[in-house]
């Protein structure tokens, strides 16, 4: 494995930890502008998600009711019931987003792909490093905020849904990812800059519970105005 992938696993719990568990939960308090621009304000602003960490699966719960739940794979999302029960379903939904861009609306069904797609990545990274197909290949170092970051290159198999082929991890001198950059390809490949912070230990994993999303420039620059998503993470669990 690259090194600097190595660096970041072991850092942030190793891998034979990691391979102990099936499952990640969280409660989640979201908010930015983002959600808005979708016209999908509210919806998910205080939810919790269930990720699989052998498999690529996200469920939502509440879905903007607590009547409906999400469930997203990535050639399936769907609404449903407590019970299960499927209210609405749709196969290929990536194909949906076709010509879409940042100022599209979503429906439902979208929203539920998108959040699926955003939390499977965002709490399986870094192990998703060692996922089959994967390739990583560090970069030149980084400066922000009077610190040094190294970078490392991410691109996935099309199998993997998520953000997009190409992302981009900066890591800390202890191995702790602190930004991770991608362009989200089902809004008009928006570039986005996705900063880490206030880790916490879980189970042996350690896990960033306060996570900003900004808008990222050609030259890697961000604008910290507006804030495009925060994600607050709390009571997390492994299983």
């Amino acid at each position: 494995m690259n090194a600097l992938a190595q660096l970041a696993i072991d850092a942030q719990g190793g891998m034979d930890r990691w391979k102990k568990f099936e499952t990640v939960s969280a409660d989640l308090v979201q908010g930015g502008v983002f959600w808005q621009v979708k016209g999908k304000a509210g919806v998910l602003d205080k939810t919790s998600v269930t990720v699989g960490l052998r498999s690529e699966w996200a469920s939502h719960s509440p879905f903007g009711t607590s009547a409906r739940r999400s469930r997203f794979e990535p050639n399936r999302v769907a609404i449903e019931g407590p019970d299960g029960t499927v209210l609405e379903e749709l196969r290929e939904p990536r194909q949906s987003f076709a010509g879409h861009t940042l100022q599209t609306p979503w429906n439902d069904l979208q929203l539920a792909y998108f959040a699926g797609c955003a939390m499977w990545t965002y709490l399986n990274i870094p192990f998703l490093l060692a996922w089959p197909g994967v390739a990583c290949e560090e970069l030149s170092p980084w400066k922000e905020s009077g610190e040094s970051w190294r970078r490392l290159e991410i691109r996935f198999p099309d199998n993997v849904a998520t953000h997009s082929t190409k992302q981009t991890l900066y890591i800390d001198a202890s191995g702790f990812v602190k930004r991770h950059d991608y362009d989200v390809e089902i809004a008009g490949n928006t570039p986005a800059a996705h900063y880490m912070d206030a880790y916490v230990e879980v189970s042996g994993i350690r896990f960033a519970t306060v996570q900003r999303i900004f808008a990222r420039q050609a030259d890697g620059s961000v604008n910290r105005e507006p804030l495009i998503v925060s994600i607050d993470l709390s009571n997390i669990q492994l299983r």
